[in-house]
């Protein structure tokens, strides 16, 4: 478990799941995260799929569940790891649009770096935005991502073509918190 001032991440667990089914069929919560067109999910479906994964055993990762207040509000981690070049991608959402705005996220995003650069060595984390969510890249540019890149008008986002905003972090320019 990694531990800030107001944010836990932990292991997501199977009681995490009906919040998280709920996260997952809220349009404008999918919608943010980069989710377009948004799919329903069922809870069953999203229960199987955490039965199949944990029957194999072994360690969770590093997907975690991000804890505020005693509740689940979302999950964040990190993914496509590349042992050559030392890197790996960054994702969040924070679910309960309670926590959206107040700096849950930022804290989160802050304790999985500190976890990528000092713990797992990781050498760059970059991460995808789409460009018409300037809350997103607000927080990332507070957390020391920088962009590196935009594909023009590239994803289909609302009914409209928005670009992808690539950016990222290096460990030699990140200052930790």
């Amino acid at each position: 478990m990694l531990f800030g001032e107001r944010v836990t991440l932990r292991g997501i667990t199977r009681d995490d799941l009906e919040r998280q089914w709920e996260f997952n069929n809220d349009v404008e919560v999918e919608l943010a995260g980069g989710g377009d067109p948004p799919y329903p999910q069922s809870l069953a479906r999203l229960q199987a799929e955490f039965d199949q994964n944990a029957g194999s055993g072994g360690r969770d990762g590093t997907s975690f569940a991000i804890e505020a207040d005693g509740i689940y509000i979302g999950q964040c981690a990190l993914f496509n790891y590349n042992d050559i070049s030392h890197t790996c991608e960054l994702g969040i959402t924070i679910g309960d649009k309670d926590y959206w705005a107040k700096g849950y996220g930022r804290e989160a995003i802050t304790l999985l770096l500190d976890y990528a650069f000092r713990l797992r060595n990781i050498r760059k984390v970059w991460l995808q935005v789409h460009g018409n969510n300037p809350r997103a890249i607000s927080a990332y540019k507070a957390c020391g991502f920088v962009e590196e890149g935009r594909l023009r008008a590239h994803v289909w986002s609302s009914g409209h073509y928005v670009d992808l905003v690539q950016m990222g972090v290096l460990r030699d320019e990140w200052q930790p918190k």
